[in-house]
């Protein structure tokens, strides 16, 4: 089945088809260095990790550029005397990169700040200067400004008409030709650090938020390439004033936007500026990073994602299951390779050959490769890897009867799922995500419970069985009574 992902400016559903298919090209906007990552930052990063991995699958190679915009007004005015602009954004990025390393999001082919590309944001300035479509601040400010009725196509991304678009805020308006003009470079103010200027044939000063992005895609994926990335609060004016300046200096530039959904609390955006974010740091302090990763990936990326109280409960079940399928079929090669008397019950049929346990890594179901193949259809591919861990179990359960074949089918698709969605790291020491002083405790005192239970049912109480059992079920945890032994795990 042919890739297909919405795109922004078409509106609809398209077949998508890279210039290179040997070299997927792909911009995503990335971090505003001015203060740490909040989880709607994280979302937007993983969203297209995903769809990353799944074109990287598909077509082989992608090249990935994520930029850091580490000069920008906030970042100014978030900086202290102890803390310059330019030493806050450097922490700021390490904060995030941080983050997404924590829930295993791929670094980018390449990560290019801001402050490194002024000689070519300049460059696009002056070719769109020279072709009409922006023009210095006859105030001799410094200040260089878009000219939007000077590009037939502006609003052309969001679908708005530029009358009823709102005056762009991004720089002083008396130099302006139209109050919706945005800024391509600022002039220097009294105000600003020395350091946060830069030479130009208008002035010295710095560049506008939009230009940095069309520059620094242009140099590492070239005039046009295939995807453009981000979440749906930057359409405009951010990728709308991308497009236009990009497209008005002649460039083909992105060929697909793909905007990933907001996080939402209570049903409102997730931002600084409402006051109502939760850090990354916050969120994944203490919390097994598969969980968070599954509980940031379960909602389609182009939806909404509302965090409650429950939202990492329901992750860590749903991974809890998935892990328990796994553990139980590890096990039986574990346990039946260190059984000495597992050559004698071979010889004599009582249970398949351990030579047809491989548990090797396969391809993923036709359904789940489907699922993603139509927009990234995380939820439905989901649901594929859940039906596939539940025919896993159903078939360690019909071991002795139906041999190791669908056990192993099942295990090789589940570790593929798991991969393409990057949930394959490192299983927690127990089952519910905790540290490994809390996972070594619980383990000890199962134990302790288990050897009295099987005490009990030596000495023929049943009911002293019954209840130790019962108590365990009761704090979510499951047994398994096993010839090799009684097993627990939690209860997803």
């Amino acid at each position: 089945m042919t890739i297909r992902l919405y795109d922004t400016r078409a509106q609809e559903l398209r077949d998508f088809v890279p210039l290179d298919p040997s070299n997927v090209t792909m911009y995503v906007c990335g971090a505003t260095v001015q203060s740490g990552p909040h989880i709607g930052h994280v979302r937007a990063a993983l969203s297209f990790d995903i769809l990353r991995r799944w074109l990287e699958r598909s077509f082989g190679r992608v090249t990935f550029v994520r930029n850091i915009t580490d000069i920008d007004d906030k970042t100014l005015d978030n900086a202290t005397e102890a803390e310059p602009w330019w030493a806050l954004a450097y922490r700021i990025e390490k904060e995030f990169t941080a983050a997404y390393d924590t829930v295993g999001i791929l670094p980018p082919t390449y990560e290019p700040r801001a402050t490194g590309f002024i000689p070519q944001m300049q460059e696009l300035i002056a070719t769109l200067i020279r072709r009409g479509h922006a023009y210095p601040a006859p105030d001799g400010s410094g200040d260089v400004y878009f000219d939007v009725r000077s590009w037939p196509a502006y609003g052309e991304l969001t679908h708005q008409s530029l009358d009823a678009m709102e005056a762009a805020a991004d720089a002083d308006p008396r130099g302006k030709r139209n109050p919706q003009d945005f800024a391509l470079w600022k002039g220097a103010k009294a105000d600003e650090p020395a350091d946060a200027v830069w030479a130009s044939p208008w002035g010295p000063g710095r560049p506008g938020w939009h230009i940095e992005c069309s520059a620094m895609s242009k140099r590492y994926l070239g005039a046009e390439f295939d995807i453009h990335g981000g979440g749906l609060d930057l359409r405009f004016p951010h990728h709308e004033n991308e497009l236009a300046q990009s497209t008005a200096a002649g460039d083909g530039f992105a060929r697909y936007w793909v905007h990933n959904g907001l996080v939402t609390v209570g049903g409102q955006k997730m931002s600084k500026s409402l006051g109502n974010f939760t850090l990354a740091a916050d969120f994944l302090d203490g919390v097994d990073p598969m969980v968070a990763r599954y509980a940031l990936l379960a909602a389609h990326y182009r939806s909404s994602l509302d965090l409650t109280a429950s939202t990492l409960a329901e992750a860590d079940a749903a991974l809890g299951r998935i892990r328990g399928f796994l553990e139980r079929a590890e096990r039986i090669v574990d346990e039946r390779d260190a059984d000495p008397r597992r050559r004698s019950r071979d010889l004599f049929g009582l249970q398949p050959s351990l030579d047809e346990v491989t548990l090797g890594e396969g391809d993923v179901p036709d359904a789940f490769a489907q699922a993603m193949d139509d927009d990234l259809g995380v939820p439905q591919a989901l649901a594929v890897l859940h039906e596939t861990v539940r025919a896993g179990n159903s078939a360690i359960d019909a071991f002795q009867v139906d041999g190791a074949g669908p056990l192993n089918a099942a295990y090789a698709a589940v570790i593929a799922m798991l991969r393409v969605l990057g949930l394959d790291g490192a299983p927690s020491a127990s089952a519910s995500g905790g540290t490994d002083a809390a996972a070594s405790a619980l383990d000890a005192l199962m134990q302790t419970m288990i050897a009295q239970r099987a005490q009990a049912r030596a000495d023929k109480d049943w009911a002293a069985a019954d209840r130790i059992r019962d108590a365990i079920g009761a704090a979510g945890i499951t047994l398994e009574d096993t010839p090799d032994g009684t097993h627990w795990s939690i209860d997803g």
